[in-house]
């Protein structure tokens, strides 16, 4: 097992990219330390990504990206806006406002930095605001949208852990609320110690016009969830409906879509899946070596032997994932990391999907930490400010993620009522 942490590590910091990282470290392994036979790397890999649910990922991509195509963004923002930019700090709430809405859209936290941002960052700006604080409060709030549903890594996540898609998407909504709450709060009250500028009220008749603009993209996921939760279609045919919704809207609803757009579309989501499904499919591989050496047993041990409190032991698991976050790809750290940790789920007394939901939103708050923080450097391109810059700005939010973290991982009805609800 040396040989195969040691090369992971030695190419890591030579910045490979992570899934041919995985992959080379799988096949150093087989070849020269094991008894296994090369085609083992193969059909190991086939069998990660051959899962009927993992057809969700580039399916649920498309979709984001048609809708953002149809200009859904705009229409979000201008909506969330009406209501609260008469507020001092108002774009910024409404950058988190906005932020929650397109989580029911795109399911990525960098999707939605790059959509949200790229229309709020300049036109806070605009009106006066800092490009770090306009980048940090997006950079923040984005990590909503892995939390509330439809959720590209949790569909990941469930299917590796073999749980209930429907339970996790639904057990995200809450944590996914407080987030939001807890941030526009925040951003409030940064508003007023630092005088934030606010704009002019926005009549009722625009406002109402804007409900209706963006009522759009607000029933997509509740037709997702709804369709889930009722048990008419599983994920992967959601997410396929998304996509005909998707068209749907764009063509004949809005006519902001171009049917001559679909074929750049498909293939711009396409080139989007693709790294994850490779890396799908070489992490398995990864994650079976692991359980062969007996690795997961053995960090078993390890914690319990550090101590047999539960709670001390999940504050342990929550520090290592945020450390692993600031180094390592997110969906990589998943697929690793979640299988091994999972075993420890049993001894703890902790719910799987609880257990689970905690997970994601650790490695979420990674992607807004440096140095390879992605959400950083995306809404810091937009802003036209380093990533110490943003840093500098985002510490207060950084308080909000990790307080819901922690409410998150030791209070169970955060994630476990609803999905108590609608499946017992």
């Amino acid at each position: 097992m040396s040989a195969l942490f040691g090369s992971f590590l030695l190419l890591l910091a030579a910045g490979m990219p992570i899934a041919f990282l995985l992959g080379l470290c799988c096949l150093i392994y087989i070849v020269f330390f094991s008894t296994f036979p090369l085609v083992v790397l193969a059909q190991r890999m086939v069998a990660g990504m051959n899962t009927f649910t993992f057809l969700a990922v580039p399916l649920f991509v498309l979709a984001g990206n048609l809708m953002n195509a149809t200009g859904i963004t705009d229409r979000l923002v201008a909506f969330v806006n009406g209501f609260v930019g008469h507020i001092r700090g108002g774009l910024a709430i409404a950058n988190v406002q906005a932020s929650m809405l397109f989580a029911g859209v795109s399911g990525t936290a960098v999707g939605d930095t790059a959509s949200v941002g790229g229309v709020l960052i300049p036109a806070m700006q605009k009106q006066g605001y800092r490009g770090d604080y306009a980048a940090a409060v997006t950079a923040a709030s984005s990590i909503i949208g892995p939390i509330i549903p439809p959720s590209l890594p949790m569909i990941i996540v469930a299917t590796l852990l073999n749980l209930s898609v429907g339970r996790m998407f639904i057990a995200g909504i809450i944590p996914g609320i407080l987030l939001g709450v807890g941030l526009m709060l925040a951003a409030y009250l940064i508003a007023v110690r630092d005088s934030h500028p606010h704009q002019a009220r926005v009549p009722w008749g625009p406002r109402l016009r804007n409900s209706v603009d963006a009522i759009w993209a607000i029933l997509m996921p509740l037709i997702i969830l709804g369709g889930i939760v009722g048990g008419i279609f599983t994920p992967t045919e959601a997410a396929a409906v998304a996509c005909v919704y998707g068209i749907l809207i764009g063509v004949v609803v809005m006519r902001t879509l171009k049917i001559s757009a679909l074929p750049r579309l498909v293939l711009d989501s396409l080139i989007m899946s693709v790294p994850i499904m490779v890396l799908v499919g070489t992490s398995t591989v990864f994650s079976w070596i692991l359980v062969a050496e007996r690795v997961p047993q053995a960090v078993a041990a390890f914690l319990f032997g550090i101590t047999e409190n539960p709670i001390v032991i999940i504050l342990i698991i929550n520090l290592f994932l945020l450390f692993v976050g600031v180094f390592m790809e997110t969906i990589a750290a998943m697929l690793i990391l979640f299988p091994v940790l999972f075993t420890i789920v049993p001894e703890i007394g902790v719910d799987p999907i609880q257990f689970a939901v905690m997970m994601v939103l650790n490695l979420m708050i990674g992607l807004t930490t440096p140095p390879v923080g992605v959400c950083l450097f995306v809404a810091g391109s937009i802003a036209r400010v380093s990533i110490f810059q943003v840093v500098g700005e985002i510490w207060p939010f950084y308080v909000v993620l990790l307080a819901v973290l922690l409410i998150v991982a030791f209070v169970p009805p955060v994630t476990l009522f609803l999905p108590g609800l609608f499946y017992d």
